[in-house]
């Protein structure tokens, strides 16, 4: 058993929208890790960090994951750090990882700077944010099989775009 694909990306780059619809698409279910983890804590995520730590909610996240990938056929999405841990990264090399690439203008319209979002709640959130992406946009494109641009593009157009690539070789044919 193992994921049709793998949603990974930045805060702001769709995983949450994108990620249903793709999963619709593809006539599969959608399964969002950092929803499995509030189910599993009963607490939410901005509470976890506040409260236990970001190592601490990354343990969870990487547990999350792990379970995830083992049990979901679907479209899968991770949290926006997952992939920074080794031992996820480790885990989706295996797996169709689709990457949502977001510039920083369109991910800070996006994130509205959501305090709701613990990486980017400080004194400068933009610059926070740029950091991010500096951070992870390789650590993505490490384990991504498929990149996709979503800065100035529709997520019926990136579900598009993605369904035709995702789609299984005999289909194409």
């Amino acid at each position: 058993m193992s994921p049709r694909a793998v949603v990974v990306g930045p805060p702001g780059s769709g995983k949450s929208t994108v990620g249903p619809l793709l999963a619709k698409a593809l006539g599969v279910e959608f399964r969002d890790s950092d929803d499995d983890i509030v189910a599993r804590t009963g607490r939410s995520i901005a509470d976890i960090f506040a409260e236990d730590g970001e190592p601490a909610f990354r343990a969870l996240e990487e547990a999350a994951v792990t379970t995830a990938l083992a049990e979901h056929e679907g479209v899968l999405s991770l949290g926006g750090g997952a992939p920074l841990t080794p031992g996820t990264r480790a885990r989706l090399a295996e797996h169709t990882v689709v990457f949502l690439n977001v510039g920083l203008a369109a991910g800070v319209q996006r994130t509205g700077l959501s305090s709701a979002r613990p990486l980017l709640a400080g004194v400068n959130p933009r610059a926070t944010f740029k950091k991010l992406l500096d951070e992870r946009v390789p650590v993505y494109r490490e384990v991504a099989t498929v990149e996709v641009v979503t800065d100035d593009r529709t997520p019926a157009e990136i579900v598009a775009d993605l369904a035709a690539r995702l789609a299984p070789a005999e289909a194409k044919e």
